[in-house]
């Protein structure tokens, strides 16, 4: 299901200045994502992926063009954008409750209503049971979930993810992979999530833009027409072969 677009991105070229007259990273990059679409990015390593997401948080300022969210130029961090980076990133001194509440301390939310928040976080990314837990005592796939709990704490419109399971071994990687769609099937936000894994991309994503070598452009877009719900077995359908094999060439 998608609707109008809640993000643009207009003509966007990034260039960071060094020695040698600068390093081109974006070319132009021109697309938007409707309301509720989940989007994924792929492309070589250092074409800008992650780049692009930290100029759509707002972090980064593009050389030209613009960054448009929910009607209005993105001139600095905009409300309602949550960022899950490849690490999780939690406080260590945090327990998973207290790092799910942290946005929402920082926006001045009412101990009682963090609290609430924290718990009904904490029932949808599955970690019952661990709310006193500290980062430590958590695997990996854990972790990222209190990461994913922690940037959807505050209702954001649009979840920005960065290769959210990059660091995590491939059957985890998997199982996350599902959690994640279990997730964004209940809750229903706008993504756009960074990735190099075709089949991640393919199991969770409605569109995949893939990026071309730096200087980055957008070198193909593809309409993942798979059918939702998606289930593991999908995976092995002639249907998934054919898309990967085109998102594959795409990127080579």
């Amino acid at each position: 299901m998608t609707g109008k677009a809640l993000l643009e991105v207009i003509r966007l070229s990034t260039t960071f200045r060094n020695g040698n007259g600068g390093l081109h990273v974006l070319d132009g990059l021109d697309f938007s994502v409707a309301e509720y679409q989940f989007v994924a990015l792929l492309g070589p390593s250092g074409s800008g992926k992650s780049t692009l997401l930290r100029t759509l948080a707002g972090l980064l300022p593009p050389s030209r063009g613009r960054v448009v969210f929910k009607g209005q130029r993105v001139d600095g961090p905009p409300r309602g954008v949550g960022y899950v980076f490849q690490n999780a990133n939690l406080m260590p001194w945090r327990t998973v409750e207290e790092n799910i509440t942290l946005p929402l301390e920082l926006a001045g939310a009412a101990n009682g209503a963090a609290a609430a928040k924290s718990r009904e976080m904490v029932e949808l990314v599955g970690l019952q049971g661990f709310e006193e837990a500290l980062p430590r005592d958590l695997s990996g796939g854990m972790a990222q979930r209190v990461a994913i709990a922690r940037a959807l704490a505050h209702d954001p419109d649009l979840l920005l993810m960065d290769e959210p399971f990059g660091a995590l071994d491939a059957i985890t990687r998997e199982r996350m992979g599902l959690e994640l769609l279990r997730i964004w099937e209940a809750r229903r936000k706008t993504v756009l999530m960074v990735t190099h894994d075709i089949a991640e991309a393919l199991m969770l994503a409605d569109r995949a833009l893939v990026f071309s070598e730096r200087p980055a452009r957008v070198s193909m877009e593809l309409t993942v027409d798979l059918p939702r719900p998606r289930l593991d077995e999908l995976r092995y359908t002639p249907e998934f072969a054919a898309l990967s094999r085109r998102l594959r060439d795409a990127i080579r």
